[in-house]
């Protein structure tokens, strides 16, 4: 029996922390998405993963119904149990179900054996990232594997990740290329940055996980190789004692800033916004949040040379680089000319509307769950 427009319009959401967004790229996109259904109408659930003794409590969060379940640690088994808790509960309730990221793919074989619709964002190539011993490489690879077996729909964020998951012998007409979007940011308060000692223009800025595929050591080192009379301003966690993090550190400059993990939206928007420019050197992944946040800022971009920063920066929006000589040259090249700045922010903002406006990628998601 078809299932009545008001079933239709019934919505689930796994895989993340939880909403409101305060983790990454997914909780972000989450929270935006799950209050653009319920303003269209729908009813929406999001399971949250929470610490504390084993519950599970239901609430409100702006119209948006939160089952949010806890566990008494958080680690990884921890999120593999919450996982398999909210794959459960979601069998005992009505509408479809949205998973995102493949981690625990394996858990949707649930779905497809009691005929339950889910659609899942493959994410990037988690089991090619070089952070991972052996056997998380091989429980990503298996689940990547057990994502495109069991989910109705495969999601794919970039034209790369598409490609990868036809070489899964997937079926084309179950994979949907639906890249991250973001807000448009036409000002910032730069009262934010007074705390930093930053003024607007007077620095550039580098936002990334510190692991050594997002390229910062390369970057840290190319920026350090000469006086920039700039500054450069990285966020992220950087842990004494983490041999990669403490490289990171040894490499800087006097005129390199760590100011740790920014959660705060206000300002990490604001340290984006002012700075002369971005500078990103993923090189494994689809299409990377932060870069569209960029993008969406007017930012100029320096980014890694690889297939998937190319496809979301464009030609015109950004100088890119393949090595520390390369990266050396670009800043160079952005610090010493501010009309080409201009010109490169100028692109960003063109590319952020092409492809990246939140309201192109919700409506996206919504027909895709409307089939």
């Amino acid at each position: 029996m078809a299932a009545s427009p008001a079933q239709q319009r019934q919505l689930l959401i796994a895989g993340i922390r939880g909403v409101p967004a305060a983790h990454g790229g997914f909780e972000t996109f989450a929270h935006d998405f799950a209050l653009y259904m319920v303003d269209r109408g729908w009813q929406v659930t999001v399971f949250c993963q929470e610490v504390g003794k084993f519950a599970v409590v239901r609430d409100d969060w702006c119209g948006v119904q939160r089952v949010r379940i806890s566990l008494p640690a958080d680690n990884q088994v921890s999120t593999i149990l919450f996982d398999l808790a909210s794959t459960v509960l979601a069998l005992r309730m009505p509408g479809k179900v949205l998973v995102l990221g493949y981690n625990t793919a394996v858990f949707s074989l649930l779905y497809k054996l009691f005929g339950r619709f889910s659609a899942m964002n493959m994410d990037g190539v988690e089991w090619k990232r070089a952070k991972w011993g052996r056997l998380a490489k091989a429980w990503f690879y298996l689940n990547e594997k057990f994502g495109t077996w069991f989910s109705d729909q495969l999601i794919a964020d970039h034209p790369g990740i598409r490609r990868h998951l036809l070489g899964r012998q997937t079926d084309d007409s179950r994979i949907t290329v639906i890249p991250y979007g973001a807000r448009r940011v036409d000002t910032a308060d730069a009262a934010l940055l007074t705390p930093y000692g930053l003024q607007p223009g007077g620095y550039c800025i580098l936002i990334a996980r510190p692991e050594p595929e997002n390229s910062i050591l390369e970057i840290v080192r190319a920026f350090s190789r000469r006086k920039r009379k700039l500054q450069l301003v990285v966020l992220g966690n950087y842990v004494q004692g983490n041999a990669y993090h403490d490289a990171v550190r040894a490499a800087a400059s006097d005129e390199v800033m760590f100011v740790g993990a920014i959660y705060d939206k206000p300002v990490v928007e604001s340290l984006r916004f002012h700075s002369l420019f971005y500078l990103h050197g993923h090189t494994v992944g689809g299409t990377n949040p932060s870069l569209v946040e960029a993008l969406a800022a007017g930012s100029p971009v320096i980014a890694h040379d690889n297939e998937f920063n190319r496809w979301v920066v464009g030609e015109q929006a950004g100088l890119y680089f393949a090595n520390i000589e390369q990266c050396d040259q670009a800043i160079t090249a952005l610090c010493g000319d501010p009309a080409q700045c201009r010109a490169l922010g100028e692109a960003a903002r063109i590319r952020h509307g092409e492809v990246f406006t939140l309201e192109a990628v919700h409506g996206a998601y919504e027909a895709l769950l409307l089939r």
